[in-house]
């Protein structure tokens, strides 16, 4: 069932408004001028019809209940390790030390593309195995997770390909082994423990942080919280809300010369080598930034 772009909220004084990319769209021009105006104005935009069904995603939110749900010391026992998988607890990460007087509201569960301990291949940082909690306490949450792991990966191919047209590369550049064709991918389910955020005395439920990596896919119920701010150099910053939409990702484009906002000529540069003999020059400019109050 494809979403109708009608359903999106009209945008306030302290709610972003955001560009629509359909996956389903056959006009993938337009997907490609939506994408690199929505990058150079904030970095964010919505995935619609991006080919995850409705009632898995509610499957996916349903099993993320159920964990978070359980005793502090089940949870524990699935401490993140060294391979960054695994439970986060809460207060455990920090994010903006320097604006938070203590840790994040929130707590969290990582799982990574699974890699068998006697493979090679585990050797490497952020590669391994994943830690999982048991069938008998969580049926069926594994199989859930690993799917929706799978599933969430192929649309961040799709966005990919849009990305790298909007910077008139070959559409399949992304998926050279070393970037998506083998990625570090992570899948991290995020619970808010409910305190209410207070910015004037620094607490937050996330602090304001820029994302790592190329692209960052979001997936939230209907409780607003999510903010975004264009320009995290000038002052004063202005945090707008994005609107919670269910079904529809929403997408951070941290690296690019498309995917942020306002770069300055003197930005930081990468090279990103191609299989052909010539390289393509972006620019990685973290302009922006995002926070949760909740």
């Amino acid at each position: 069932m494809n979403f109708d772009e009608r359903k999106l909220p009209a945008a306030s004084a302290n709610m972003a408004a955001l560009n629509c990319i359909d996956l389903s769209d056959s006009d993938i021009q337009k997907s490609v001028s939506l994408l690199r105006q929505a990058c150079l104005d904030s970095g964010f935009f919505y995935v619609v019809n991006h080919g995850i069904r409705p009632e898995f995603m509610d499957e996916v939110f349903s099993q993320s209940k159920r964990f978070f749900s359980l005793l502090l010391d089940e949870k524990m026992k699935l401490l993140r390790n060294e391979k960054n998988r695994g439970y986060t607890p809460l207060l455990d990460e920090h994010l903006d030390p320097v604006n938070q007087i203590h840790g994040d509201y929130k707590e969290g569960y990582y799982i990574g593309v699974e890699v068998p301990e006697d493979d090679p291949q585990a050797e490497k940082p952020f590669h391994g195995p994943n830690l999982w909690p048991t069938a008998d306490i969580l049926p069926g949450w594994r199989e859930t997770m690993e799917r929706y792991h799978r599933e969430a990966l192929e649309v961040a191919r799709a966005v990919a390909r849009i990305i790298a047209l909007a910077l008139d590369l070959d559409g399949n550049f992304f998926d050279q082994s070393e970037m998506l064709g083998d990625p570090i991918a992570i899948l991290r389910l995020l619970h808010y423990e409910g305190k209410i955020s207070e910015p004037e005395r620094g607490i937050y439920g996330a602090g304001a942080h820029s994302d790592f990596g190329l692209l960052t896919l979001l997936a939230t119920d209907d409780v607003i919280g999510l903010q975004i701010c264009k320009g995290k150099h000038v002052e004063p910053q202005i945090w707008e809300y994005v609107s919670p939409v269910k079904g529809l990702l929403s997408s951070c484009c941290p690296v690019s010369i498309v995917l942020s906002n306002a770069c300055q000529p003197a930005s930081q540069r990468i090279i990103l080598r191609s299989s052909h003999p010539s390289h393509v020059e972006l620019t990685w400019c973290r302009d922006m930034k995002i926070r949760m109050l909740i």
